[in-house]
């Protein structure tokens, strides 16, 4: 069982396969603010966002100030899988319209060429380089079913060549490496797509940034409000969990998710994913990103692991947040490896992340609904790296007023298409049936809860109270509401965290919040619960 600790340098108690080449150790550090300060821009939030975003505005001499609620990359930047990607054009195309699936493209192929550029001006190794991508069918070849997919597989790539991206496709294609006997031959391939190892890259410009004199950082500085003030607004507020005031020209939310009551938070649905690194013989796979149509689809890349074995890292199995149970994910993964590639080693890591999904398919990058100096990048649509990389040229030119042509697209503030309002309204009617939870009780009392798990337990007299039992039997209570809605909590017995299943947030074991919308963690409900909370945020 980790410490409370571990919650305060990632989002969950599964530790991510990055660790094995980049402990947290390795991570910069940063004191916690003390005072109020005076900055051009306050940036919330330190991983793949807020830091590009950092990086193109320092670059460009603006005084830069980023906050962060616990330590520098605790997000989920750092329990992606680690891909960087351009495809699902033809979705986008039918809610954007054609200009609005080239300029998808065009801002993808940026984001993708923009890594490699910068990992090599800053001298940085994170494992940068380009490869191709592999669309497949999820069916066998020689089904009915595999056809119609390679059909619909076709017409995506005829549709990407147009938006002009490099990809073709090979009937028969078998991917190097592929020995088992499932057989889903025939290929989309997407050349000059990407990968690399996110959190040497993330850290890599942290510490590039923390040498700069217009950058500073401030870690377990948690933002609690952000007030547009003075005339016409043109001052922001940021206040701080400890009382503190950032007095700034413009604030971005680099968040994953904005912390606020609603507005585009009702425009996204939210999602837990999984994830496994297994050891296979260097060389033994070609290296490129994997993909099958499946809904939730199957990813596959490859990392270092020593000079023996790389890892390979499959994904999905995704799910809604808090909805459903997390039993069998990591064994489906496992086993759809093994089924494929049989000379498939050890599992050594075995991790989940969130993921942000925009009703319409792209990302919201810009300017906030309702503000004019408050800025948000949410709605990563399962490829938060790219987004997250984009978000830097698209928010730093929006807030010195350089006209982008990728803006329209990403803007917040943009009207859902009408083909997204039936998903919407569904999407709406499916989170709202979650405040059963008011009237349920996970476990009738405190003594059935198995040590090393959690469970809400709901008298009919009192509020839902989240119950955890650590290992050694020691109870710690806290309120089961969620600060951001009202909404009561689900244990997350994977990750070891309470997980809200109306919008998303989550805490950890220990009540502390590790994912908005919510601003602030679960109130502690006994001395338990105080004294490690006390003990993760201050250790």
């Amino acid at each position: 069982m980790a410490e409370p600790q571990q919650f305060m340098n990632t989002s969950g108690e599964r530790d991510a396969v990055w660790l094995a080449t980049e402990p947290y150790s390795n991570r910069p550090r940063f004191s916690k603010l003390t005072k109020d300060i005076d900055t051009d821009v306050c940036i919330v939030g330190s991983g793949i966002a807020g830091t590009s975003i950092a990086y193109e505005l320092v670059s460009r001499g603006v005084r830069v100030t980023m906050i962060e609620a616990r330590e520098v990359v605790s997000g989920e930047s750092g329990r992606t899988s680690g891909h960087l990607s351009s495809d699902g054009f033809s979705d986008i195309k039918d809610k954007h319209g054609l200009d609005g699936a080239k300029n998808a493209a065009s801002s993808h192929a940026w984001a993708l060429e923009h890594v490699g550029e910068v990992s090599k001006q800053l001298g940085v190794e994170c494992e940068y380089r380009q490869l191709p991508g592999y669309h497949i069918s999820q069916y066998l070849k020689g089904e009915p079913k595999h056809d119609e997919e390679i059909k619909q597989m076709k017409e995506e790539v005829k549709l990407s060549k147009s938006l002009g991206m490099e990809v073709e496709f090979r009937d028969g294609y078998a991917i190097k490496g592929w020995d088992g006997k499932p057989d889903q031959r025939d290929a989309a391939v997407f050349t000059k797509q990407a990968t690399f190892h996110p959190t040497k890259y993330i850290v890599g410009v942290l510490k590039w940034l923390a040498k700069q004199p217009n950058f500073e950082c401030y870690t377990r500085t948690r933002m609690m409000s952000a007030d547009e003030k003075g005339f016409f607004n043109k001052e922001v507020h940021v206040k701080t969990e400890d009382g503190y005031t950032i007095n700034c020209n413009d604030v971005v939310e680099a968040t994953t998710c904005p912390l606020q009551k609603l507005s585009i938070v009702a425009e996204m649905e939210f999602y837990r994913t999984y994830c496994i690194a297994v050891r296979v013989p260097k060389g033994s796979i070609e290296d490129c990103l994997i993909y099958d149509e499946a809904d939730p689809y199957h990813y596959i890349r490859f990392t270092a692991c020593d000079q023996k074995d790389d890892y390979l890292i499959i994904g999905g199995c995704d799910h809604k947040v808090g909805q459903e149970e997390e039993d069998g994910r990591f064994a489906e993964l496992e086993d759809y490896v093994r089924d494929r590639f049989t000379f498939a080693g050890s599992v050594d890591f075995k991790w989940s992340g969130q993921v942000f999904e925009s009703v319409d398919l792209v990302a919201f990058i810009g300017l906030n609904q309702g503000k004019k100096h408050t800025y948000v990048v949410t709605g990563d649509c399962g490829n938060g790296l790219t987004h997250g990389v984009l978000a830097g040229k698209l928010i730093a030119d929006e807030i010195q007023g350089i006209e982008n042509p990728w803006s329209k697209l990403y803007n917040p503030k943009r009207i859902p298409s009408a083909s997204s309002i039936p998903s919407m309204i569904s999407h709406d009617v499916q989170i709202n049936t979650q405040y059963k939870r008011h009237l349920q009780s996970d476990i009738p009392d405190i003594e059935s809860l198995a040590v090393g798990s959690g469970g809400v337990l709901n008298s009919v007299t009192g509020k839902p109270t989240a119950v955890y039992k650590d290992d050694n039997g020691g109870v710690h209570k806290f309120s089961a509401l969620c600060p951001h809605m009202q909404g009561v909590v689900c244990w997350n017995k994977t990750e070891k965290s309470w997980d809200c299943p109306v919008h998303g947030s989550r805490f950890s074991k220990d009540g502390i919040c590790v994912m908005g919308p919510a601003k602030a963690g679960l109130p502690p409900m006994d001395e338990g619960g105080k004294a490690t909370q006390t003990q993760a945020v201050e250790a």
